[in-house]
């Protein structure tokens, strides 16, 4: 198949707002795919290939090729070639791997470059990639969906999956199933406003800390111990704490899941970046564990001792957890169903540095890869009212409309920043109404543009929320929005009203 299909159906499902159509045509364009073709289409089509690791972002593909007049492009060797891309490392990489994206975007048409840029940089709008697409595979190949989450949650690889349901049905999709030392996806959690919505959810409900640092997932069989990431990446020789402490338990076998974290030396959380750029490294674990120390704690047991605990209610694996794992290693936990007692667990998270609360349903089995309705996490929401000081161009559906909005908050006296302090970017929240009205805005305030970005006159307000602030080298101040997603604009506010950067900083020291 043509490389060419897959876009236009990528681009139709985008399109589409019901979610059964949107299924509907991914499945059609799967039952036309020959055996060959099924693994690369799904990766492509799932978001997976991105988790290739390629190491391209958005400055690598604002200048493309021109594109192909015909479509020539097949599937399969497009991931081939980016597979290739993803290979390279050494000195020289960049300006091979640029060389080697030239020659496979300059064989694509348009839309097959949209397409691709789309996977590349993680904006393919399909809607929930993972879980629409498994339902396509699964419509595609007449088996339950069900079957084909599940075969997902223990395979992790939509690839795998996809080829198995389409060549052999619901028998090959059973024979998915937990493995010591084969990562499981993990279980995603909702998200509700406050607590006491939460609790209209789930009550009683247990309550958990919700720690700011990185999802790890630690296999133990004997003496092998392995940990992953959330995206599934192998990081056992970076994190050598995690690896005692999981080599500490007084058990045979053990799949844990958890949260690996740099705390200082008061016990609160160092900024997130600490912790991701700590388990990112591949210099010497032993140096860097002395300068950035790592704690894990874990919440959750899937496998114990020979037996699967993944179908057991969250309470009986919770159980089992408190029986094996020292309290020391697990993260702070209280199970209510009164507002008081939880609310009050909560701001004691807040007090302690941590990000909030999750609320989990204590008959919920292990609902891995999925937002499900057993999970659900709170956390404190901030807003500013920053100026809008440029707009970039958008692609896939938001073709034609100025779509990411450079954030600025006012200078109240700072030296050396300039009037307007950007503090990040975001295209999250924005409707096909806003879309359409900023663009008219934007382009009306237009003082100069380059080949993807359109910079107007710092008029607008717009109601930010986000999640925290982190430092960050790329923005003059030293710090960066976290999650920022749009609210709405503030017709009512003019520009010398917005916050100020010395508001973002004091947020910066008491809040996020």
């Amino acid at each position: 198949m043509l490389l060419q299909r897959l876009a236009a159906t990528s681009r139709a499902t985008a399109a589409e707002t019901g979610r059964n159509a949107k299924i509907t045509l991914l499945a059609d364009c799967l039952r036309d795919l020959g055996p060959e073709d099924i693994p690369a289409a799904a990766a492509l089509l799932s978001g997976e290939s991105r988790r290739m690791r390629i190491g391209v972002g958005y400055a690598a593909l604002r200048e493309l090729p021109p594109p192909a007049r015909a479509a020539t492009l097949g599937v399969r060797e497009t991931e081939e070639a980016l597979t290739a891309v993803a290979a390279v490392h050494g000195k020289g990489a960049r300006t091979e791997r640029a060389r080697l994206l030239a020659e496979l975007f300059g064989r694509a048409t348009a839309e097959e470059q949209e397409f691709l840029r789309a996977v590349l940089v993680g904006e393919l709008r399909q809607g929930a990639l993972d879980a629409v697409l498994g339902d396509a595979v699964a419509k595609a190949a007449a088996v339950p969906a069900t079957a084909v989450r599940r075969a997902l949650m223990f395979r992790g690889s939509a690839r795998a999956v996809a080829a198995a349901a389409l060549s052999g049905g619901a028998p090959a999709l059973r024979a998915f199933g937990l493995r010591v030392g084969r990562p499981v996806r993990p279980m995603l959690a909702a998200s509700a406003p406050d607590v006491a919505e939460a609790l209209q959810r789930i009550s009683p409900a247990a309550l958990e800390w919700k720690l700011d640092g990185i999802r790890v997932q630690v296999h133990r069989d004997g003496d092998r111990i392995s940990v992953f990431t959330r995206s599934l990446d192998d990081i056992t020789a970076r994190v050598p704490e995690v690896v005692e402490a999981a080599g500490s338990l007084a058990v045979g076998s053990a799949v844990l899941d958890g949260e690996a974290i740099a705390l200082d030396p008061d016990e609160r959380p160092r900024p997130f970046q600490v912790t991701a750029a700590r388990t990112a490294s591949r210099q010497d674990p032993a140096r860097l564990r002395t300068e950035v120390p790592l704690r894990v704690f874990f919440f959750d047991l899937l496998h114990l001792d020979g037996q699967d605990l993944i179908d057991l209610p969250a309470e009986r694996r919770w159980a089992e957890l408190v029986r094996v794992v020292p309290e020391h290693l697990r993260v702070p936990r209280t199970v209510t169903g009164e507002s008081g007692p939880a609310a009050a667990f909560f701001r004691d998270a807040l007090a302690h540095g941590h990000e909030g609360v999750v609320v989990k349903d204590p008959a919920a089995p292990y609902a891995a890869g999925r937002r499900g309705a057993g999970w659900i996490k709170v956390k404190p929401r901030y807003t500013l009212d920053l100026v809008v000081t440029a707009a970039e161009w958008g692609s896939g559906r938001r073709r034609g409309f100025l779509s990411n909005l450079h954030l600025a908050a006012r200078n109240d006296g700072e030296a050396g920043l300039g009037p307007w302090v950007m503090l990040g970017k975001t295209f999250k929240g924005l409707t096909d109404e806003l879309l359409a009205w900023q663009t008219e805005q934007f382009l009306a305030r237009e003082v100069s543009r380059d080949s993807y970005t359109v910079y107007v006159r710092p008029e607008l307000v717009v109601e930010i929320a986000f999640d925290g602030l982190q430092r960050s080298p790329r923005y003059p101040a030293g710090l960066a929005l976290r999650f920022a997603r749009v609210l709405g604009y503030r017709a009512d506010k003019p520009a010398a009203e917005a916050d100020t950067i010395g508001t973002v900083r004091g947020l910066a020291t008491d809040g996020p």
